[in-house]
């Protein structure tokens, strides 16, 4: 079904005009890894001309092999000390009060790279103390402490997705486990943290399975919810089951909302940081929305 030509609802913004070539010399200058180019994201146009981009640290190499992830797989390279700095100085010059920061998983490395992240949180801090910073992280392979380093640091909005329903785990995610990642939104849950998890429709989920997942992430007391459509990167990764159309997800965001859930975004082209700054109003304050006036001179 992949191949068929996509629906008039999956139409996405062309990368163009001069705030995004602004974003993305700034990427280019700062040597940053982004998941919008390493994930394929089909908001790459809109966000960039927005302004916005989400910084990938850690490299560019996972040593995950998830059947639905455009990123690439295999033996990363070693870390960059200076990374953290670099990410810090191009949030300041893009001139953010809501940053996004994601990374590929560090199974290889004795912390799952969390040391990185929290050296990557506290440099924006630093450098831009009036900046809300929204982490999506791995799982750490389930080793809570490691979450505590990241969550040390103190992030504003925490978030790890859960990606698709619990039968779909291990064909999909592969190395993952549903009830891990719950566990880890759990645990930053109990400290006090704004939680936040995504999922993926199009994958051959059940209409069952969704509103069990939801259910799940209401019983967890996760504060953000993204869904979105699955788009299949390359003929080698999970064919697409169906496209799921634009009152489907109006249908689920209905009911997480009745549920608990706080924030729901939910439609055929959103992904964990589509508007991720209007997604947290609510929990970080109306002072954190971006301010993007100057990004053009950037």
């Amino acid at each position: 079904m992949s191949a068929l030509r996509k629906p008039d609802w999956l139409r996405a913004k062309l990368p163009s005009g001069p705030a995004y070539q602004a974003t993305r010399r700034m990427v280019e200058d700062n040597k940053l890894h982004t998941v919008c180019q390493s994930a394929q994201c089909p908001n790459i146009g809109e966000c960039w001309s927005r302004g916005t981009a989400t910084v990938m640290i850690l490299g560019n190499i996972c040593t995950r092999s998830c059947n639905f992830c455009a990123i690439q797989s295999g033996r990363p390279t070693e870390h960059d000390l200076g990374e953290p700095a670099r990410v810090a100085d191009a949030v300041a010059r893009m001139g953010l009060r809501h940053c996004v920061v994601t990374s590929v998983a560090r199974d290889d490395l004795k912390d799952g790279g969390a040391g990185v992240w929290a050296a990557t949180i506290r440099a924006i801090r630093y450098k831009n103390p009036q900046c809300a910073i929204e982490v999506l992280v791995p799982d750490f392979v389930g080793k809570l402490e490691q979450v505590d380093i990241v969550l040390d640091a103190k992030p504003d909005i925490f978030n790890h997705n859960l990606e698709t329903v619990e039968r779909l785990q291990r064909p999909v995610r592969v190395q993952a486990r549903y009830d891990r990642s719950r566990s880890v939104l759990q645990h930053a849950k109990s400290r006090g943290f704004t939680t936040k998890t995504g999922i993926m429709l199009g994958l051959g989920e059940k209409p069952e399975e969704i509103e069990q997942t939801l259910r799940d992430i209401a019983s967890d007391k996760t504060d953000i919810l993204t869904l979105g459509q699955y788009l299949q990167p390359t003929p080698q990764h999970w064919a697409i089951d169906r496209w799921a159309p634009p009152e489907e997800f109006a249908h689920w965001k209905k009911l997480g909302l009745e549920l608990g859930i706080g924030v729901i975004e939910s439609g055929p082209l959103v992904r964990s940081s589509y508007h991720a700054d209007e997604q947290s109003a609510k929990y970080v304050g109306e002072e954190h929305l971006n301010v993007r006036p100057t990004l053009a001179s950037v």
